[in-house]
């Protein structure tokens, strides 16, 4: 079921430019190359899960904002 609702262009135009915070971001690029070299123990892992599942959906949410815009990422 798709469900439609009414929002300002304010609303989409600020939503089309979240991101992940600056220190987030930077947190999480960090554990990705621990993670290449095989450094990461179990509580980094799973917060490299959960950092890496809300930066997916911070993209497909701002993903979807621009397209309601009419525009590419």
């Amino acid at each position: 079921m798709v469900t439609t609702i009414d929002a300002p262009l304010q609303w989409v135009e600020n939503v089309a430019t979240l991101r992940l915070p600056e220190q987030a971001d930077r947190h999480l690029r960090q554990l990705m190359d621990r993670n290449n070299d095989g450094l990461l123990t179990d509580l980094e892992r799973t917060e490299l899960a959960a950092l890496a599942e809300l930066s997916e959906r911070l993209s497909l949410v701002r993903a979807e904002a621009l397209h309601l815009l009419g525009r590419k990422p």
